[in-house]
């Protein structure tokens, strides 16, 4: 993580480099940023997440095997009697499930059942009804909507044959919610205002823009965060910069260029003069030699003015992260020696300004330790950057009540401990100063942060330990070429147009995934610089387009849900009766209704024996799947 910003900026510029150099060749560019991407509506299966389980009537001991997302491992019940009863905890409620599968064990019967769905195990509301079916079919997909649910239950009332009753899968099947806000980091608007983005830019009707705005707002991004450094200076030599460029001055436009397209806009105090991140959290000169009480003042100065300034121009900020990424800590001063810091090169060089007095760093050399001494020291940082971070939120509450507060951390691959160690600490100690943040908030790079299954471990480890709070990924990003289209360590995806909207997706689905509705919001860190979603239009000079991969925002949201998949039993030699619709969900009105589906022909001699054969349907809003069972 050491010059983790000075990694991206670089990064940023050799990407934008290289598209722009392969746009001139006379030959096809090998790199992966020219190409489409075939982005579906984010569709999860939570009752195949780690964090469901399972209960049973009878055979409990198997119950599991329903929901193991595997179809050749089932449930069976203990003996052949009716109204046998599964039922599927989900781990929390969910505000967007929408469908629910279910697979039985054995061809050729007929179950009757009922279907139902509580938010507390003991209210239940029946959301399918097949207790009068007389058609053999091995399973059945339905269309519901109910806020809150937590529980799904099967009841099996009863069966024709002899079988016991059993279960491959239950699916239960979760949908985008329209409250979870996606958005990006957009700062680097500020130094890029002589440039054009349009959604278009060769085509007679160029669409949205010409500012970066106009572009993300179209493409989907509804909130966009500023970073705010206190009077911006060189990461090298700690001299102010020519241009004060996310400064509190310069930032004040920016957040009139998001509400004036009526954006969600967040404010990310960094709390120092240049970039603030694990490896490094330098204090702002001007407070670089204060007291430790007076430092204190100035943090919540600083912050009620910057806030007043927002207000008075129409700008209130809907959320304030009080800080950056400060798993460690922030605003490093005497104790920057224990922790061994040497980033960046000013704080460093300048020693006996910027740690002449004591801080907000955080010494986690300490942590666990059983000497007395160090334990002492451990717990002191903590109360210093505590103390420090509650006069920060006690600044947003007095100016802005309605505006939310995050803290902005990590999880290191591998560190879930030292995170949830921070998470105790931090908020066991500002609520004793009566504090309290609205959000917990974490970054996810895969190169960092580990593989995408480590972050719904991470994010459900949060969420269940503090269930009061919202969660967010504060920032994200994937790259779209680079490293011959090779993954980057930890993800499954390549670095293709493809690979970005998809690793983009799965980060938007682990947050909507969250229990109890818990996971609020994602924001894209740079998609204009950092791992970029737009491209150079070399045609047109200073003149930038999106990705096809940008998509990403419009279309992870599924406004309409079919019955993709039916189950139909024919004897051997005869032809299937296939439905000539199926059903369909709108989400904007929760409205069931029927779509005609057009089957294609069966293969020569698909029915002449017994076992499976699957035909594929086309209805207007997408494919649809018939698995026939031949007995």
């Amino acid at each position: 993580m050491i010059n983790r910003y000075r990694t991206r900026v670089t990064a940023a510029l050799t990407v934008l480099a290289t598209v722009v150099a392969g746009m001139f060749t006379a030959t096809a560019p090998a790199h992966a940023i020219y190409g489409t991407a075939d982005i579906k509506p984010i569709e999860s299966n939570i009752a195949a997440k780690f964090w469901a389980s399972a209960t049973a009537s009878s055979g409990s001991s198997t119950a599991r095997l329903a929901i193991d997302g595997n179809p050749a491992t089932s449930w069976y019940a203990d003996g052949p009697s009716a109204r046998q009863r599964l039922t599927v905890d989900l781990g929390g409620a969910y505000d967007n499930l929408r469908k629910v599968k279910v697979i039985f064990a054995d061809r050729g019967v007929a179950y009757r059942y009922i279907i139902e769905a509580s938010s507390d195990g003991r209210r239940w509301k029946e959301i399918a009804d097949r207790s009068r079916s007389r058609a053999a079919s091995r399973g059945a997909v339905h269309l519901f909507t109910r806020p809150g649910t937590r529980f799904v239950r099967l009841t099996v009332i009863g069966k024709s044959g002899h079988p016991r009753i059993g279960v491959s899968e239950i699916q239960v099947f979760n949908y985008l919610r329209d409250n979870l806000t996606l958005g990006a980091d957009l700062s680097w608007m500020d130094d890029r205002q002589n440039q054009e983005y349009w959604v278009n830019p060769l085509a007679p009707d160029r669409g949205a823009g010409p500012h970066l705005l106009d572009v993300a707002k179209d493409r989907g991004m509804e909130y966009a965060r500023l970073r705010i450094f206190n009077e911006p200076r060189s990461e090298s030599t700690g001299e102010p910069t020519p241009i004060p460029r996310q400064g509190p001055e310069r930032s004040l436009q920016s957040a009139r260029w998001v509400k004036d397209r009526n954006m969600g806009l967040g404010i990310d105090f960094h709390y120092a003069d240049s970039w603030a991140d694990p490896s490094k959290q330098p204090k702002p000169r001007a407070w670089a030699q204060l007291e430790f009480d007076d430092l204190t003042r100035a943090v919540y100065g600083y912050t009620s003015d910057y806030l007043r300034q927002l207000i008075r121009q129409g700008t209130k900020p809907d959320k304030v992260a009080v800080g950056n990424e400060i798993i460690n800590g922030f605003m490093y001063g005497s104790e920057a020696a224990l922790i061994g810091t040497t980033a960046p090169p000013y704080f460093v060089n300048q020693a006996d300004i910027y740690q002449s007095k004591p801080g907000g760093g955080l010494l986690w050399r300490y942590w666990q330790s059983t000497d007395p001494a160090e334990q002492r020291l451990y717990n002191e940082a903590w109360d210093r950057f505590t103390t420090l971070a509650a006069a920060g939120i006690k600044a947003v509450r007095d100016t802005s009540p309605k505006t939310k507060v995050e803290i902005h951390v990590i999880v290191g691959t591998g560190r879930l401990a030292k995170t949830m160690e921070f998470w105790h600490q931090f908020l066991t100690r500002v609520k004793a100063k009566g504090q309290n943040p609205d959000v917990l908030a974490i970054s996810y790079y895969p190169e960092w942060h580990g593989s995408p299954d480590d972050l719904d471990v991470n994010l459900h480890k949060i969420a269940t330990t503090y269930p009061g709070y919202e969660i967010d990924i504060a920032e994200t990003a994937y790259p779209a070429s680079g490293g011959d289209g090779s993954p980057m360590p930890n993800s499954p995806f390549p670095r293709t147009i493809q690979g970005q909207a998809d690793a983009i997706q799965r980060v938007f689905q682990a947050a909507n995934d969250v229990v109890g509705n818990q996971g609020t919001g994602v924001l894209v860190w740079e998609p204009a610089g950092f791992q970029p979603m737009f491209r150079a239009v070399p045609e047109l000079p200073n003149t930038w387009e999106p990705h096809a991969s940008i998509n990403v925002y419009n279309a992870s949201q599924a406004r309409h849900i079919l019955e993709d998949t039916v189950y139909v039993t024919t004897g051997v030699g005869r032809v299937p009766a296939l439905p000539s619709s199926i059903r369909k969900l709108t989400t904007a009105n929760n409205a069931i209704t029927t779509i005609p589906v057009h089957w294609r022909a069966l293969p020569d001699g698909a029915t002449d024996k017994p076992g499976e054969v699957v035909v594929v349907g086309t209805t207007a809003l997408g494919q649809v799947t018939a698995v026939i069972d031949v007995i």
